[in-house]
Parts: structure tokens; sequence; C-alpha cells
């Protein structure tokens, strides 16, 4: 019975984590590891807005995105480039942050930004 239950627990076990809401995480000012820039991120019923904080000159706009379990998606202009940018919780205060896509490719800042990413951290609330 013990056997039953442990392979009954490992084989839900991803599925649980991943029906976890995770939005509560995401809410607050987060910072690229390394830089100045950063962001504030607000989740209302899974949908994300960003504000910029310090954007360290760039002119960007981002739309509303979505949460979904750890994951977060928005799509970000930046300079004639659009993409969507992917953000995964590695824990409740550390992000892995990436160009998901990014149009036309062969923009400057699509090739500097494939298979790129970023650590963000959480420094508030």
């Amino acid at each position: 019975m013990r056997v039953l239950t442990l392979a009954l627990l490992l084989a839900l076990g991803p599925q649980a984590r991943a029906a976890e809401d995770f939005s509560h995480y995401w809410n607050g000012v987060w910072n690229a590891e390394g830089t100045l820039f950063s962001v504030e991120v607000t989740v209302t019923d899974g949908r994300v807005e960003l504000r910029q904080l310090e954007s360290l000159g760039f002119q960007w706009s981002s739309s509303a995105g979505r949460v979904a379990g750890s994951i977060m998606e928005f799509e970000v202009d930046y300079a004639g480039v659009s993409g969507v940018i992917r953000a995964r919780l590695e824990d409740a205060s550390t992000a892995i942050v990436f160009a998901r896509t990014c149009m036309p490719d062969f923009m400057v800042v699509c090739v500097l930004a494939r298979d790129r990413q970023a650590r963000f951290r959480k420094v508030s609330d």
C-alpha cells in the first residue's frame, strides 16, 4: 500500500505544482541582477501589468500579460522590435527571464537576445 501511495503522489506531484497559484509571488519590485534596471509587477486575477521604474534609458512598452502557474508572459515593443517575454519563478524572490519570441529576427536587438536570459531578484513587495 505504501508503494502505491508513493507512486500516486509522485505521479500527481507535477500536476499539483503546475496548478498552484503563484500570482502573489510576482507582485512587487523586481531588479535585473547586476544592473539598475527595475520594474514593478502587479498581478490581478492572473493579469500582469508592468511599470518601468528604472529602464536605463530604454524606451519600451508592454501590453498586459498573464500568469499561468510559475510562468509569466507579456508582450514588449522596443525600437521597432516586438516580442514575447517569458519569466519563470525559481523561488519566491528569483525569476529567470528570456525572450520567447523576437521579431523581426534579423534586428540587432533580437540577435543579441537570442539564447540569453537574465536573473531578476525581487527587492520589495
